[in-house]
């Protein structure tokens, strides 16, 4: 398996399209559009990579994403703002406690998921905001493991969590209910197939397969859902300093990675062989 780099979307400037001081989030919706979460606001841009539209939030963003039914959540500092498609506020969760750092949102059949980094943890709410559970903590260290500052997970279309553990060296694999049902991923420091350092995978998507990125030095890398490793998708492009970077797959199979110090936005395409 292979891949190919197709596009740079954004950079670091103040001209629309382009990020000030921060990149930490994308998504992708049913219909391909690309969502970033930067400064103090959600970026939308079309397939092209243009932009379509943008609009502040009230906190600078921490991650963002995209119902089922168009929604867009973003996630803050102790709150969740909702949004409709066109970028209106249509409600703000709050919490102090429950979302201390809110760095990755998800959603299962009838439940939302908020990465809480402060307390290195998954919470599971109800659609209208009631909180349910928590996730990832029903172990010795009382969490994930996240020296990089971040909790990142994805849901694939069975619902099952796959929450990023770099300390860990691994990708866990949770029901909605807090249930560890495995994981996939080893140590090593030269293997491609492992991770190295003190912390790796740091970012996760699914759709597919198994998309992470690492850091030091950072890269892309796709899984089958065994964990063998199917194609290292990307390293060269991306700032060696650069760490969480997050990493979005649209329905056509392009990967996107945001590069946290260039704050650009990488396009990858799988080749065709």
């Amino acid at each position: 398996m292979e891949y190919r780099q197709i596009r740079v979307t954004g950079g670091q400037g103040n001209t629309p399209g382009r990020f000030a001081t921060s990149l930490r989030g994308l998504a992708v919706d049913a219909q391909g559009q690309l969502y970033a979460a930067g400064d103090a606001g959600i970026t939308v841009f079309d397939q092209a990579g243009s932009v379509k539209r943008r609009w502040a939030t009230s906190r600078p963003p921490l991650s963002v994403a995209v119902a089922g039914d168009g929604a867009v959540y973003a996630g803050e500092e102790r709150q969740i703002e909702i949004f409709d498609g066109a970028g209106k506020l249509v409600n703000t969760w709050r919490d102090d406690a429950l979302l201390g750092r809110v760095t990755a949102i998800g959603f299962v059949k009838d439940g939302v998921l908020a990465g809480d980094a402060a307390d290195r943890a998954i919470r599971h709410f109800d659609r209208g905001g009631k909180f349910r559970n928590t996730i990832g903590k029903d172990n010795p260290v009382h969490g994930l493991l996240i020296p990089n500052g971040v909790v990142d997970f994805a849901v694939d279309a069975h619902g099952v969590i796959h929450a990023a553990n770099p300390g860990k060296h691994r990708v866990e694999r949770y029901l909605p209910g807090g249930e560890l049902l495995g994981h996939i991923g080893r140590f090593h420091g030269t293997d491609p197939a492992g991770f190295g350092g003190c912390c790796n995978p740091t970012n996760v998507a699914v759709r597919d397969r198994i998309y992470v990125t690492e850091k030091a030095g950072p890269r892309a890398k796709v899984y089958d859902f065994d964990g063998t490793l199917q194609a290292v998708i990307a390293s060269a492009p991306f700032d060696p300093n650069c760490k969480n970077m997050s990493v979005a797959v649209d329905g056509r199979g392009v990967v996107y990675v945001a590069d946290t110090v260039k704050l650009a936005i990488f396009a990858f395409r799988p080749v065709t062989l």
